[in-house]
Protein backbone atom coordinates (compact mmCIF):
# COMPACT_ATOMS: atom_id res chain seq x y z
CA UNK A 1 0.00 0.00 0.00
CA UNK A 2 1.43 3.36 -1.04
CA UNK A 3 2.15 6.02 1.57
CA UNK A 4 -0.25 8.97 1.29
CA UNK A 5 1.45 12.20 0.45
CA UNK A 6 0.92 15.30 2.44
CA UNK A 7 -1.10 17.77 0.45
CA UNK A 8 0.51 21.15 0.17
CA UNK A 9 -1.68 24.06 0.87
CA UNK A 10 -1.72 26.45 -2.06
CA UNK A 11 -1.83 30.14 -1.09
CA UNK A 12 0.16 33.29 -0.65
CA UNK A 13 2.74 33.82 2.00
CA UNK A 14 2.69 36.92 4.16
CA UNK A 15 5.71 38.20 2.23
CA UNK A 16 3.89 37.94 -1.10
CA UNK A 17 0.81 39.70 0.30
CA UNK A 18 3.03 42.44 1.73
CA UNK A 19 4.81 42.96 -1.60
CA UNK A 20 1.52 43.11 -3.51
CA UNK A 21 0.14 45.62 -1.01
CA UNK A 22 3.28 47.75 -1.36
CA UNK A 23 3.06 47.76 -5.17
CA UNK A 24 -0.65 48.65 -5.04
CA UNK A 25 -0.01 51.49 -2.56
CA UNK A 26 2.76 52.89 -4.79
CA UNK A 27 0.48 52.75 -7.84
CA UNK A 28 -2.30 54.62 -6.01
CA UNK A 29 0.11 57.25 -4.64
CA UNK A 30 1.58 57.81 -8.11
CA UNK A 31 -1.88 58.12 -9.66
CA UNK A 32 -2.93 60.73 -7.07
CA UNK A 33 0.26 62.74 -7.68
CA UNK A 34 -0.25 62.68 -11.44
CA UNK A 35 -3.88 63.74 -10.96
CA UNK A 36 -2.80 66.71 -8.80
CA UNK A 37 -0.26 67.82 -11.39
CA UNK A 38 -2.85 67.49 -14.14
CA UNK A 39 -5.42 69.58 -12.25
CA UNK A 40 -2.77 72.23 -11.55
CA UNK A 41 -1.91 72.35 -15.27
CA UNK A 42 -5.59 72.74 -16.21
CA UNK A 43 -5.99 75.57 -13.66
CA UNK A 44 -2.90 77.34 -15.00
CA UNK A 45 -4.08 77.01 -18.61
CA UNK A 46 -7.57 78.28 -17.74
CA UNK A 47 -6.20 81.28 -15.84
CA UNK A 48 -3.68 82.01 -18.60
CA UNK A 49 -6.59 82.23 -21.04
CA UNK A 50 -8.50 84.57 -18.72
CA UNK A 51 -5.39 86.74 -18.24
CA UNK A 52 -5.04 86.97 -22.01
CA UNK A 53 -8.67 88.06 -22.32
CA UNK A 54 -8.16 90.74 -19.65
CA UNK A 55 -5.11 92.08 -21.50
CA UNK A 56 -6.92 91.98 -24.84
CA UNK A 57 -9.88 93.91 -23.40
CA UNK A 58 -7.60 96.58 -21.94
CA UNK A 59 -5.63 96.80 -25.19
CA UNK A 60 -8.84 97.33 -27.16
CA UNK A 61 -9.74 100.20 -24.83
CA UNK A 62 -6.31 101.76 -25.41
CA UNK A 63 -6.59 101.38 -29.18
CA UNK A 64 -9.74 103.49 -29.15
CA UNK A 65 -7.89 106.43 -27.59
CA UNK A 66 -6.06 109.15 -29.47
CA UNK A 67 -2.47 110.36 -28.93
CA UNK A 68 -3.46 113.08 -26.45
CA UNK A 69 -5.37 110.57 -24.32
CA UNK A 70 -2.46 108.11 -24.38
CA UNK A 71 -0.02 110.87 -23.34
CA UNK A 72 -2.36 111.85 -20.49
CA UNK A 73 -2.31 108.35 -18.99
CA UNK A 74 -0.29 107.95 -15.78
CA UNK A 75 3.10 106.31 -16.12
CA UNK A 76 1.95 103.32 -14.01
CA UNK A 77 -1.61 102.41 -13.06
CA UNK A 78 -3.57 99.45 -11.80
CA UNK A 79 -6.44 98.53 -14.08
CA UNK A 80 -9.56 97.00 -12.56
CA UNK A 81 -10.21 93.80 -14.56
CA UNK A 82 -13.84 93.73 -13.39
CA UNK A 83 -14.55 96.85 -15.48
CA UNK A 84 -12.91 95.52 -18.65
CA UNK A 85 -14.57 92.08 -18.60
CA UNK A 86 -18.31 92.61 -18.85
CA UNK A 87 -21.23 91.57 -20.98
CA UNK A 88 -22.50 95.14 -20.87
CA UNK A 89 -26.01 94.17 -19.78
CA UNK A 90 -25.78 94.11 -15.94
CA UNK A 91 -26.99 90.52 -15.79
CA UNK A 92 -26.10 87.66 -13.47
CA UNK A 93 -23.35 86.86 -15.97
CA UNK A 94 -21.72 90.19 -15.07
CA UNK A 95 -21.59 89.28 -11.39
CA UNK A 96 -20.02 85.92 -12.26
CA UNK A 97 -17.50 87.62 -14.55
CA UNK A 98 -16.67 90.17 -11.85
CA UNK A 99 -16.09 87.41 -9.31
CA UNK A 100 -13.74 85.59 -11.67
CA UNK A 101 -11.92 88.74 -12.81
CA UNK A 102 -11.40 89.94 -9.23
CA UNK A 103 -8.80 87.18 -8.73
CA UNK A 104 -6.52 88.95 -11.23
CA UNK A 105 -4.44 92.11 -10.87
CA UNK A 106 -3.67 94.09 -14.03
CA UNK A 107 -0.98 96.78 -14.17
CA UNK A 108 -0.53 99.16 -17.11
CA UNK A 109 2.76 100.99 -17.71
CA UNK A 110 3.12 103.74 -20.32
CA UNK A 111 6.72 104.77 -20.99
CA UNK A 112 8.66 106.90 -23.44
CA UNK A 113 11.06 105.15 -25.79
CA UNK A 114 14.55 106.64 -25.72
CA UNK A 115 15.21 108.68 -28.84
CA UNK A 116 11.61 108.38 -30.08
CA UNK A 117 9.43 111.29 -28.95
CA UNK A 118 6.32 110.21 -30.86
CA UNK A 119 6.17 106.59 -29.67
CA UNK A 120 5.00 105.21 -26.33
CA UNK A 121 5.74 101.74 -25.01
CA UNK A 122 2.69 100.26 -23.31
CA UNK A 123 3.10 97.21 -21.08
CA UNK A 124 0.26 95.25 -19.51
CA UNK A 125 0.98 92.72 -16.79
CA UNK A 126 -1.59 90.43 -15.22
CA UNK A 127 -0.89 88.52 -11.98
CA UNK A 128 -2.89 85.86 -10.18
CA UNK A 129 -2.50 82.97 -7.74
CA UNK A 130 -3.33 79.42 -8.79
CA UNK A 131 -5.30 76.87 -6.79
CA UNK A 132 -2.04 75.68 -5.26
CA UNK A 133 -1.13 79.21 -4.10
CA UNK A 134 1.69 79.68 -6.62
CA UNK A 135 2.00 83.15 -8.12
CA UNK A 136 1.70 83.50 -11.90
CA UNK A 137 2.04 86.44 -14.26
CA UNK A 138 1.85 87.15 -17.96
CA UNK A 139 2.69 90.38 -19.76
CA UNK A 140 2.08 92.04 -23.10
CA UNK A 141 3.90 94.93 -24.75
CA UNK A 142 2.92 97.14 -27.64
CA UNK A 143 3.95 100.47 -29.09
CA UNK A 144 1.60 103.35 -29.78
CA UNK A 145 2.78 105.97 -32.29
CA UNK A 146 1.54 109.51 -32.83
CA UNK A 147 -0.25 109.81 -36.18
CA UNK A 148 -0.24 106.02 -36.41
CA UNK A 149 -3.18 103.93 -37.55
CA UNK A 150 -5.03 104.28 -34.24
CA UNK A 151 -4.54 108.05 -34.15
CA UNK A 152 -5.63 108.43 -37.80
CA UNK A 153 -9.33 108.27 -36.93
CA UNK A 154 -9.09 111.29 -34.60
CA UNK A 155 -7.19 113.65 -36.94
CA UNK A 156 -9.18 115.83 -39.34
CA UNK A 157 -7.98 115.32 -42.92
Amino acid sequence: MPVPRLQSRAGFTILEVGMASFVLAMAIATAVTVLQHGLRAVDTARNMTLAGQIMQSEMEILRLQNWAQICALPEKATVDPTTTITSGNSTSLDSTLSTIASRFTCTRTVADITGRVNIKLITLQVRWSGVDGRSHSVSYQTRYAKDGLSDYFYVAH
